[in-house]
């Protein structure tokens, strides 16, 4: 098979105390999001879905939160190192399309810095690369849910041998 394509999907609750990374873009927020590492929903789901997509582990088993090494670690590196396991077995990247959850903050004037450093990192042109948020309509906050969630869907592609 030449393409393989795949979903991710990741959540984290929105905590004081830290900043919010979406996408390893820094978004000016009152909260950022829990987790062992920095809790980049946008990466942690590109990254499941990649995985996936290669019949690799998931994120959680390759690099686990019980693991010291990973603690507060810049999901980027993650990414990084998912995109080497990925290459090893004659695959890359060549479409990611990405799904933003969440009520606040407004993440459409952050579309395009995303899209920027996605694009260097995976290799591929920025129109190959879909990112996009959608509300709740408030239900999470009804629901007293502070959290953003992402859904990520990937197309993997078998590198040429030259």
């Amino acid at each position: 098979m030449n393409f393989k394509i795949s979903i991710g999907f990741d959540l984290h609750k929105l905590v004081p105390g830290r900043k919010l990374k979406l996408c390893g873009v820094e978004i000016p927020f009152k909260k950022g999001l829990l987790g062992h590492s920095d809790g980049d929903v946008g990466l942690h789901a590109l990254i499941d879905a990649i995985l996936s997509a290669a019949d690799l582990p998931d994120i959680g088993t390759l690099f686990p939160d019980k693991d010291p090494q990973y603690k507060d670690i810049e999901s980027i590196k993650l990414l990084e190192k998912a995109l080497e396991l990925i290459e090893e077995k004659g695959y890359k990247v060549s479409q990611a399309d990405l799904t933003f959850i969440c009520d606040e903050p407004k993440l459409s004037p952050f579309y395009g810095k995303m899209k920027i450093l996605l694009s260097e990192k995976l290799k591929i042109d920025p129109s190959n690369i879909g990112i996009k948020a959608k509300t709740t309509e408030g239900l999470m906050k009804t629901l007293q849910i502070e959290a953003i969630a992402c859904f990520c869907l990937v197309v993997l592609t078998k590198k040429l041998e030259s």
